[in-house]
């Protein structure tokens, strides 16, 4: 059963969504957006159109997810697709990349919310998300976008808890992110390498690993899992398979990063004082 504190933060969250009257959801098929999604339509029914954006930073079994738990909700769906790529400023993958890519986002989805006459654009931001760098945040804010999950006060750990108490089936879905946060800033991103990336980490979850990252430096791949699973990486011949696969994708070195899977591994190496 649900703790009393965290009924409390869903009966604040449906209080907000209720608030609203009708919102277009920026849904990516992720656990946060997922439980957005899923309490916005028990609120507000018809009133809800959930956009789904493609784009080349993103892997495609996620937007195919998406498009599937919407239908499932019965929720009005609209698939676009972003064009960061015309952003020579994204393409550069300075320390704010992440702001130009929401900026694009968060500008069309403006654009289709004036064309319906909805009122309201909200993401699946937590509060669990305020202790890493999100420069996308301040497109947010530029955007008007809300937040509501992060107003209720909700952490990714009880976003997972009422999830799976709702039956949400992405409940314990590993964490994603943009394909292009795999490569160090400064680095050109390149549908090229965002390709091998996606094939990368596709092939790893084929082999039964949830949370991978595999992290682009130049002619080296560094894999990240969770720490339980790092051993599993060289036993039985599987670290002869990985190498054999990633240097057929174009990797010369393979490495496995002992620290293990971690949000926001790329900017360890910021100094703050640029942020």
């Amino acid at each position: 059963m649900t703790s009393a504190h965290l009924k409390s933060k869903y009966k604040k969250l449906k209080e907000i969504l209720a608030s609203y009257g009708d919102l277009l959801v920026a849904y990516s098929g992720g656990v946060d957006s997922s439980l957005l999604l899923k309490v916005a339509h028990d609120m507000l029914g018809k009133k809800v159109l959930a956009v789904i954006a493609r784009s080349e930073t993103y892997p495609e079994e996620e937007g195919n997810s998406a498009v599937k738990f919407a239908g499932k909700l019965g929720v009005r769906c609209k698939v676009i697709h972003t064009k960061e790529f015309n952003d020579e400023r994204f393409i550069s993958n300075p320390p704010e990349r992440c702001y130009y890519c929401k900026k694009e986002l968060f500008s069309k989805l403006s654009g289709i919310a004036k064309k319906e006459g909805i009122k309201y654009i909200a993401d699946g931001s937590n509060v669990s998300d305020l202790s890493d760098y999100r420069p996308g945040s301040k497109a947010l804010k530029e955007c008007g976008v809300k937040s509501p999950l992060r107003d209720a006060g909700f952490t990714k750990e009880d976003i997972r808890k009422l999830s799976k108490e709702l039956e949400i089936p992405a409940w314990n879905k590993p964490a994603q992110a943009c394909l292009a946060s795999r490569i160090p800033y400064g680095t050109k991103i390149t549908s090229e390498i965002l390709e091998k990336i996606e094939n990368c980490e596709r092939f790893l979850r084929g082999m039964g690993l949830k949370q991978v990252r595999v992290r682009h430096h130049g002619d080296l791949a560094r894999i990240e899992v969770d720490k339980c699973d790092l051993m599993s990486l060289v036993e039985d011949g599987t670290a002869d398979k990985i190498d054999k696969k990633f240097k057929s994708l174009g990797y010369h070195f393979v490495t496995i990063d002992l620290e293990g899977y971690r949000t926001g591994s790329m900017n360890e190496v910021l100094d703050p004082r640029t942020l």
